[in-house]
């Protein structure tokens, strides 16, 4: 009989949710070498959070997110909590010998994310294993671009474009919720969103970003308050309050190859639900991604002849490409929530390996200082060079 993993998971809204689907699932469409086990849901509110653990498929509902840390059934700790409890949680649960999966960004500050990696560097000495939860890695078609980078498909790394396009706060009556709030979030589009195409591009080209220049925008200032805000869904409040994250990010950037990159994250896209893009040009060739089509990859061999070349575009749903033998017949496309239970996939391999996962907290403090960088360039006027207006 195969040891079993049990997980005790904080928060349950969105980020809660889809965590929850892949625990449920993860076991039955991948051969494991440990039985993960829902043990624990822990939220703050004790109605909601025995409705959620009931509903999500969980054993237990706890009040008290340190309590996982004192059940011996516990061995997995999954922080699905907004970014200014990460830091406190990760660190204690590390400390208490749990292994930890956390949502990204992996805090709302360096100095957080700092002590976070430092935690998880220390606890590796001791076998315990650390991730941060980039999803957009598990999706088949983005690990397909890495090995086609990784082979050598489209040689030395030119030009890097990435974006994730939303409109989910178009409207300016949309609440004040916890992701609009700098004290809660860390940061707005950009850590929510940009952080995630910072980690794909550097993820599919194996490559670092060395610097930054950027500009950042808030569009609505002020938002109708909201009762109780959890995740992107909408409470009734009175009165407004300041939006205190940014709506927009904008910004260039160097890759550690020399390559150019430039990347796009706003909310303001209207039209937009959940564009994540990636295009990277190389000088043997180019591949182009987007989320909205999850399922394809595009791909340009530029060793071929002018007559044949041009983009192609690759299904990948075949048994031989990443994660998706483990699904539906070639042609069945996979969805959003795969990607969570590829990650929790990895993550028990890794543990049951007693190898280090990827993305480690070392990677999303990399970020992390990204996110730092860009906020920084932002707020520098000084590296903005006017243009008259006639």
């Amino acid at each position: 009989m195969r040891p079993v993993a049990g997980v005790g998971m904080v928060g349950y809204a969105f980020m809660g949710r889809t965590h929850s689907q892949a625990w449920r699932n993860v076991d039955a469409f991948f051969d494991l070498p440990l039985r993960p086990a829902m043990v624990a849901l822990a939220g703050r509110n004790p109605e909601a959070t025995e409705q959620a653990a009931a509903k999500l498929g969980w054993a237990h509902a706890e009040t008290d997110w340190k309590r996982l840390l004192d059940r011996d059934d516990v061995q997995i700790v999954d922080i699905c909590t907004p970014g200014d409890s990460h830091a406190e949680i990760a660190v204690a649960a590390l400390a208490a010998g749990k292994h930890v999966i956390c949502e990204k960004p992996l805090a709302n500050t360096v100095a957080e994310a700092e002590e976070m990696a430092a935690a998880a560097r220390a606890a590796a000495g001791r076998g315990v294993r650390a991730m941060v939860a980039f999803n957009y890695r598990r999706v088949p078609a983005v690990a397909l671009a890495r090995r086609f980078v990784a082979e050598g498909k489209l040689g030395q790394i030119r030009h890097v474009r990435a974006q994730y396009l939303q409109d989910w706060i178009v409207d300016p009556d949309f609440p004040l919720v916890w992701r609009l709030q700098k004290d809660k979030a860390g940061s707005g589009a950009l850590g929510d969103i940009g952080a995630h195409i910072i980690d794909t591009a550097q993820y599919v080209t194996g490559e670092r970003l060395t610097g930054v220049s950027a500009m950042t925008e808030t569009f609505v200032k002020e938002r109708p308050l909201a009762a109780a805000s959890s995740g992107l869904s909408a409470g009734s409040g009175t009165g407004t309050g300041p939006v205190t994250v940014d709506d927009a990010a904008l910004f260039t950037a160097r890759l550690t190859g020399g390559g150019l990159a430039s990347f796009e994250a706003t909310r303001f896209a209207t039209g937009r639900k959940n564009a994540l893009r990636i295009e990277i040009n190389g000088s043997l060739g180019s591949l182009a991604f987007d989320f909205e089509s999850m399922n394809e990859l595009w791909f340009h061999d530029h060793t071929l002849d002018d007559a044949e070349a041009g983009f192609r575009r690759v299904l990948v749903t075949e048994p031989g490409h990443p994660y998706a033998g483990a699904w539906w017949p070639p042609g069945h496309g996979l969805g959003y929530e795969h990607a969570f239970t590829h990650e929790v996939k990895d993550f028990i391999e890794a543990i049951a390996a007693g190898t280090d996962p990827a993305p480690s907290f070392d990677d999303g403090l990399q970020v992390q200082r990204v996110l730092a960088a860009v906020e920084q360039s932002a707020a520098d006027d000084s590296r903005f060079t006017p243009v008259e207006v006639s």
